[in-house]
């Protein structure tokens, strides 16, 4: 972190410390929910990420990221910038922090603003929801994959994709008050979209989890119907049929799963 960075940063503190403890212009419950808030924002940012990263790093590892700090603050423009962000970003995916790696390529998306750049962001972030256990960066990354995965899909809104990752999203973290939210997008999408393969794997892989396997079975057979090469869907319907005991069919279909993901 560069010396301007940590300069925002003090001034940051400087006025939150300013704004709790040097006036008193709101009621006592709105300033412990919105201070809680700040410190919570405060505690996930890319610098306290990083932070607790770097020490982690082998001494090669750790001079990699040193090279690609400098060169991204040797670049001259915005092209050089976004490039580093992209180095950056790939090498903090290599070493599985993609909480870190989504930071970048959102920095990215920020630079190119297209399309291609925030849905990067954005799958780069929700693979960190649906890995991370830590529940401060699970909150971050969720946030980041929403933002990135909304201007995706402002960019392109028949892209399915895009809206079937921000329901997986609020699937793996959902809203405190909303808790099927992610769920019911899923639903919804398959109902406008009856015959889009990955909606239906989402859709039959939480089946299988929260054991309604007769749906799953439904669902998935329908995606080996529309796909019958499809790796994916033959591994989840062997796997709900499995669960059923219904060991004819789930030898069948996890023989192809082997074959497909084999070749």
């Amino acid at each position: 972190m560069n010396k301007t960075q940590w300069a925002v940063i003090l001034t940051a503190a400087a006025l939150f410390t300013a704004l709790y403890f040097g006036c008193d212009t709101k009621p006592d419950k709105h300033k412990i929910i919105e201070k809680q808030r700040t410190l919570a924002a405060v505690s996930t940012d890319i610098g306290s990420l990083l932070m607790e990263a770097k020490p982690g790093l082998s001494p090669q590892d750790g001079a990699t990221i040193l090279a690609l700090e400098t060169a991204l603050n040797s670049a001259e423009d915005e092209t050089g910038k976004a490039n580093a962000f992209k180095e950056l970003s790939s090498t903090w995916y290599k070493f599985e922090k993609p909480a870190i790696a989504g930071y970048y390529a959102e920095q990215v998306a920020e630079i190119d603003a297209t399309e291609e750049a925030w849905s990067i962001a954005g799958t780069t972030f929700s693979i960190c929801v649906q890995r991370e256990k830590e529940k401060k960066v699970k909150d971050y990354c969720t946030g980041h994959a929403i933002k990135a995965l909304e201007n995706a899909t402002s960019l392109n809104p028949s892209n399915l994709q895009h809206k079937m990752n921000l329901a997986i999203v609020h699937t793996e973290n959902p809203p405190a008050g909303n808790p099927m939210k992610g769920i019911l997008m899923l639903v919804d999408l398959n109902k406008q979209n009856p015959d889009y393969v990955p909606v239906l794997n989402q859709l039959g892989r939480l089946g299988i989890q929260t054991g309604q396997f007769e749906k799953a079975i439904k669902r998935l057979g329908k995606a080996v119907s529309l796909e019958p090469e499809n790796p994916t869907s033959n591994c989840l319907l062997g796997e709900a049929y499995q669960q059923i005991g219904d060991q004819a069919n789930a030898a069948k279909y996890l023989d192809k799963c082997k074959k497909l993901t084999i070749d």
